[in-house]
């Protein structure tokens, strides 16, 4: 069962319009208290209850989490304990009415989608949402994924639906015209570093009419993905004007006229650079292959060729990644944490990455010859499987996301998208200070 609330294509991570600084909504999940009596206090598990005759389990997902056809089979199998979906189109919008819902103790479905960067909210503010632990799923994750899903005191508060390992997505077809290599080897190789990156590019648009990247703030968020402290020190102090994150502003910002397009990631502009030979690269995880094939158009239009290069600038890196929680507000905890639990089944897993390029997040999964196998004929039949798998493995760094991270970055990507603009670097940077010191 799906119910759609809104529409819109494609997985994408959130865009940075009109966040709530997630320190602030730490701060409101704790502060929600029982206030007439023990029916109300949103930190006490709900009476728990049988499904009765036409309810079932509730699951809320956005984005494109590639659910449909799984909860089809589910309900196949399990007569007993329907679920039925709920879809929102943007983690922004699905955002906004959970953090409504969670004001007003209320309304919560027993399953909640939640996006990677939300979840130090959780972490931070455990005490509304069901421990999901278990020797079952023990050890099932990347370790990256369950780490941030864990409290200090060993609660699990999210099953990791998906995880983002990076490659470099291009048109061959805008390659050739411009006369670089085509063959995915051969440009890999020539993009091993972000200075071989930028480099390649230089010499792409001296030859050709479209941009080197779709867009300044997608290659800013590929750069971070790299740093370690980005924002936050490890004891959630904010340290914003510290070299790493700045060397990622000055080399993003200072080929924003050249390199990029100038449009906002995800923004109108941007999807019609898909269409009109805006751009020949984009850093690609597994998911971005999807807003790739909608935004161009499939199949392909005439001359137009998608392929994936196993490289990532400056080695490896993560990007996105959702979790599936329960809150305690759930009258059917224990369905909801096997339901949950199958879902995120490596099995599952490799079904939706094979359907949406959504890249698993399990140890199993990633062994499986069904995914190490699997092509893409979109792209240029590339060994899809293969590659994210590489690029998996070769990631040694995550970024540290304390609970202000996903706030700092919109004001990050906002900052770029200044100097994007026509703003000079320097003050655009002074104002993104300024403001992050407003939401501590």
């Amino acid at each position: 069962m799906v119910r759609i609330t809104t529409t819109g294509p494609g997985r994408r991570p959130p865009s940075h319009r009109g966040r709530l600084a997630l320190g602030a909504v730490a701060a409101l999940v704790l502060g929600l208290t029982a206030a007439c009596g023990d029916d109300s206090d949103p930190t006490k598990s709900a009476d728990q209850e049988e499904l009765g005759e036409g309810e079932s389990l509730t699951i809320t997902t956005f984005g494109e989490f590639g659910y449909d056809e799984l909860i089809a089979q589910w309900n196949e199998e399990h007569p007993e304990l329907q679920v039925e979906q709920t879809k929102v189109s943007l983690w922004d919008d699905w955002k906004n009415e959970l953090n409504t819902l969670l004001q007003a103790n209320e309304g919560l479905p027993d399953v909640v989608a939640i996006e990677g960067d939300f979840m130090p909210a959780l972490v931070a503010a455990p005490e509304r949402w069901v421990d999901l632990s278990s020797d079952e799923v023990d050890g099932r994750w990347l370790e990256f994924k369950s780490a941030a899903a864990t409290t200090s005191d060993g609660a699990l508060l999210g099953y990791a639906t998906d995880a983002g390992p990076e490659a470099i997505c291009y048109r061959a077809d805008l390659f050739e015209d411009a006369g670089l290599p085509t063959d995915r080897a051969e440009v890999a190789a020539l993009m091993t570093t972000w200075d071989d990156y930028y480099a390649l590019g230089e010499e792409f648009v001296a030859e050709s009419d479209a941009k080197w990247y779709d867009a300044s703030g997608s290659v800013a968020q590929a750069m971070l993905n790299q740093v370690e402290y980005p924002f936050e020190q490890a004891d959630n102090s904010v340290d914003v004007e510290n070299d790493d994150l700045r060397a990622v502003y000055d080399t993003v910002t200072g080929y924003s006229g050249s390199l990029s397009t100038g449009v906002s990631q995800w923004s109108d502009d941007w999807t019609a650079g898909f269409q009109n030979d805006g751009f020949a690269t984009i850093p690609c995880p597994g998911w971005m292959r999807s807003n790739i094939r909608d935004n161009t158009g499939d199949p392909a239009p005439n001359g137009v060729v998608w392929d994936v290069a196993d490289v990532f600038p400056g080695g490896a890196g993560n990007w996105g990644g959702s979790y599936l929680s329960v809150p305690k507000s759930s009258a059917h905890q224990e369905q909801a944490k096997e339901f949950a639990a199958w879902i995120t089944a490596p099995e599952q897993q490799i079904q939706i990455f094979e359907q949406y390029g959504n890249f698993p997040s399990q140890v199993a999964a990633l062994e499986d010859p069904a995914l190490l196998s699997s092509t893409d004929p979109y792209f240029n039949a590339a060994p899809v499987g293969e590659i994210f798998s590489n690029r998996a493995s070769a990631i040694t760094v995550q970024p540290y996301h304390g609970p202000l991270y996903s706030d700092i970055l919109g004001k990050f990507q906002e900052a770029i998208t200044r100097v994007d603009q026509g703003g000079d670097p320097e003050e655009s940077w002074e104002t993104f200070v300024t403001e992050v010191e407003s939401l501590q």
